[in-house]
């Protein structure tokens, strides 16, 4: 069974939080943090790699956060899982010996190739969608209950 890692399942987390609860303001990682159960020293280093490949947007100041550095239908999850993961599969990642560069490192490169076209295929945008049919609530929709 093929499983993504931690850094890139909490990554993913952390770019749909952002697409799913920046508007209008952009989101702090305290706050994904606290919905997520991120640890913030560890986002943040996966924030910042993610603002460096263009997919985040860092925002400073009081009010400041993070956004997506473009439209949430424009980027998939296959372009967060390259940055995380690297899956790029470079020509170095062989097994070590003849068989196993000659046989599995294609079988393995042509899966991985496979997986990162259906990721491909998935927006954040998508999976917003998905969320709010499920009936996750954007951070500040929450109704207060005044009811005494």
């Amino acid at each position: 069974m093929i499983t993504l890692s931690k850094k890139t399942s909490l990554a993913l987390e952390a770019v749909l939080d952002i697409a799913f609860n920046s508007r209008p303001h952009p989101v702090q990682s305290k706050d994904i943090t606290e919905r997520q159960g991120i640890p913030q020293r560890y986002l943040e280093q996966v924030l910042q790699q993610l603002v460096r490949h263009g997919i985040l947007k860092g925002v400073r100041g009081p009010r400041g956060g993070y956004t997506l550095a473009k439209e949430r239908r424009r980027i998939t999850l296959g372009d967060v899982l390259r940055v995380i993961d690297k899956m790029d599969c470079e020509d170095d990642q062989t097994t070590g010996s003849r068989l196993g560069a000659v046989i599995i490192d294609p079988i393995c490169k042509a899966v991985q190739a496979e997986i990162l076209s259906r990721f491909d295929e998935l927006t954040m945008e998508d999976l917003c969608n998905q969320a709010a049919e499920a009936g996750i609530v954007r951070a500040g929709d929450e109704k207060n209950d005044f009811t005494i």
